[in-house]
Formats: C-alpha cells, structure tokens, sequence
C-alpha cells in the first residue's frame, strides 16, 4: 500500500456576506491523494474545486473539518506542497531568473545555491537561454513554464495546479502537458503527488489516475472515476473514448434527487427554484447551440458535441444546462436531445423563437416569474433591479447575485418580457397594459 500524502476529513468551508449570512462553498469533503498519483478535480464553476486546492496548500483553512499533509494538520502554507496557477502571476520587473528564484530566496536558501538550482529548474523544464529575460518578451506557454519552474525548484512533495493550462492555446498547453507528464513519469523531479483542477474532461483522463466530479451549491465530491490507462495514452483508442463518454455521463447525471421530475414522454426535467443558481449561458450562445441541435437527428454524444462546437465544460455544460432548466432539451446517459418545444424553437422564425422563449422563461424560470410578477403589480410596471439582488443575496454572493439577475434580464429582454434601463437599474414591462 503506498502511503498517503494529502488526507482531508469532512471539509466545509464557509464565508461570511456583508449582511452577515454564511454562504457554503464546501461541504463534507473527504480526500485523499497517494504516493504516485495524480488526482484530477472537474466540476463546474462555482463548486469549489480551486477553494479545495487552497485549503490543501494551507492558504485558508476550512471552517470544519480536517486537512492533513504526512500526518500533520494543515493550518498555514506547508514546506512541501507547490502550487501553479491559472495566472502566470510573474513580477515583470524581475527575470526569469529572479522570478524563478524568489521562492527560494523566501526560504532563506543561499544565494550561489538557489541560483544553481534555479538554472537547473529552468533548463529542466525547457526555457535554458531565457534567465535573462523579462515576462513581457516571453509568450503565455513560456510564461507559464517560469510558473512550473518556480513551483518546482523548491523540490516539493506534492504540486497542486489550478486550470495550469487554462489560458493557453490548445497546442502550448498539449506541449506544456506532454513534458510535465514526462518530468513526472522519468522522475525528474523530487515530487510524489499532483492534484491538478481542470475543466477539460479530455485533459483530466489524460493525465489522472483518479477523476473526482464534483457537485455544487454547495460543493461536495459527488462521484470518483479511476484511469487504469498506462502513459502515454492515446485520446483516439476506444478505451480513452469511453472513459471520457463516462466522465460526461457521470458529470450530467442530476446531483439530488430532488432536482428531477418525470414528464411523461419527454423523461426527466430540473424542477428549480428562485435560489437556483442560474447558469452563465448568453442568449446568442443558446439559440445558436438549438439550431445546431435541431440539424441533428436523435440523440447527439455530448464529447462529440463539444469537439464539433470546439467548447469546454465550463463553456458547454451551462449552455446544456440552461437548455434542461428551460425544459428545451433532455440530457441522459451522456447524450443530448432536443424536447419538442425545442425543436419548435430551432425551425421558428425570430419572431416565434421569442414568443416561446417567453412562454418558457415565465414557466420554468421562478426569477423570471417573480420579476414579470412584481412589475405587473406596480402601478407604474416600473422596479430598481436592487429589489431582486436583495432577495438573491439571501443565497448568493452580492457578485454572484449580480450575475444571476444579469443572466435573467438579459434572457428576458430576449423574451421582450421586460425592459431594462442599464443606466438607472430599473426594470419595466415592454408592453405595460
């Protein structure tokens, strides 16, 4: 049995609003992270995967629970544990070099030692003959290769990186993947554990021995999948293809009982509430995904669809979501299909697609609802949107309310429900009788 590095028991992590009111962001995490392994942790936005990863650093603490590295509590950052992030977070007036050696020099290692180390660290990981220069002359892949260098020359245990490929093109980032799995797998390096988020289900099979998928509101661990695939994998063998169709499977699947509702002949619907957290899925983006779904015949893979559409999770899934909540589109078994109204809406005309946008919106939306609702009770139609994002802070952040609201207006705007005037925050009825 290997030994265990990282070990977290009924994790919860809380935060406090203005108004005082405790907003959960985690609740009762267990995690474990072997000698040997890379875990990955996919999710969606919003269910506290990157808030995991800084409680495992030590750089907060959960409000419950505990986190362990080799048998010690975690309570501050830990001697052993690096983190990359999403961020090249480089000074740009320091070199190369300096940036890489800054860590180090924090640990009070002396000057002619953690400059050896840190060319060695730099040249390990492909950037020899750049010490000398600055962050603005280097592209993100480079940059983002002095983050890795950074993290590595202090020789920690266990590296913990936050969507590390995130903001690279697809080819920087299979470069920069290919060699830190390298690095890795000759044992390059003095590290014993990875934890890596991502929102790239075909990165996360590709490099993990374990995936775990996380749910949200608040964020929990809500299934594990294990990769018994040898390195390097091929992401075209049938093998990798299902593991990746299970990933989506797996990720689509409703996260509470209480989520779905039979319809009969069109299966299973989100039943939601005004405190649902609505996903960030843009008008333009929404009936754009409709007309490609309603070309289609039957069910479409959900991989397939975000090959086809060169979209992410954190791209795509609030795209089907709002799809589902909307009752336009029917998600089971890793699979997408168009419900009937959806299908309407793909072959209506613009005019049409808002009358059953609207009708849609007012039925299965309970914000939208209420919004229509409160207007049609004024005498003069006329409301501050700070009326709903006070009754939204009730379950959200004053940020995330905002984008909440912001989602719902623009979708009802869409809808010609409801006017806003973005310069005053005042909704109105399009049509007021």
């Amino acid at each position: 049995m290997s030994e265990t590095i990282i070990k977290l028991e009924k994790i919860k992590k809380s935060f406090s609003s203005s108004e005082g009111q405790e907003l959960v962001v985690l609740e009762n995490v267990d995690f474990t992270l072997q000698e040997g392994e890379i875990v990955a942790l996919l999710g969606k936005s919003g269910s506290g995967k990157s808030t995991l990863m800084r409680i495992i650093a030590g750089l907060i603490a959960p409000s419950s629970g505990e986190a362990r590295y080799r048998n010690q509590i975690v309570k501050t950052p830990v001697r052993g544990i690096s983190m990359v992030f999403q961020s090249f977070a480089l000074l740009p007036w320091l070199t190369v070099l300096q940036n890489v050696e800054l860590g180090l020099e924090a640990l009070g290692v002396p000057r002619d030692e953690r400059r050896a180390r840190a060319i060695a660290a730099i040249d390990m990981i492909g950037l020899d003959g750049f010490e000398s220069a600055y962050p603005k002359e280097l592209s993100g892949g480079m940059k983002q290769r002095v983050g890795f260098a950074r993290a590595l020359v202090v020789e920690p245990d266990v590296l913990l990186m936050d969507e590390p490929f995130s903001a690279l093109d697809v080819l920087t980032a299979e470069n920069l993947r290919g060699d830190l799995l390298e690095l890795w797998q000759a044992k390059k390096t003095h590290l014993n554990g990875i934890v890596i988020v991502t929102h790239n289900i075909e990165e996360a099979v590709a490099v993990a021995d374990r995936v775990l998928i996380f749910g949200s509101n608040p964020g929990y661990v809500r299934a594990e999948l294990s990769i018994d695939i040898p390195h390097p994998r091929d992401p075209e063998s049938l093998k990798f293809r299902k593991l990746v169709d299970d990933v989506y499977r797996l990720m689509t699947q409703p996260e509470r009982k209480d989520e779905a509702i039979v319809r009969p002949g069109l299966g299973k619907f989100k039943n939601i509430g005004i405190s649902y957290r609505i996903p960030d899925a843009p008008v333009s983006k929404l009936t754009s995904l409709l007309e490609n779904l309603g070309a289609a015949t039957g069910k479409i893979d959900l991989p397939e669809l975000a090959e086809e559409s060169q979209l992410d999770i954190d791209d795509l899934f609030p795209l089907i979501e709002s799809l589902e909540i909307l009752r336009f589109a029917h998600v089971s078994g890793g699979d997408i299909e168009l419900a009937d109204e959806g299908k309407k809406f793909a072959e209506a005309d613009i005019q049409e697609r808002k009358k059953i946008f609207a009708e849609h919106l007012r039925r299965y939306i309970p914000l939208a609802q209420h919004i229509c609702n409160v207007l049609e009770e004024k005498r003069n139609h006329k409301v501050s949107e700070e009326r709903f994002l006070s009754k939204l802070e009730d379950f959200f952040t004053e940020k995330e309310a905002e984008r909440v609201l912001t989602t719902v207006i623009d979708w009802g705007r869409y809808a010609e429900l409801f006017a806003y005037d973005y310069n005053t925050g005042v909704l109105s009825l399009e049509n007021p009788e």
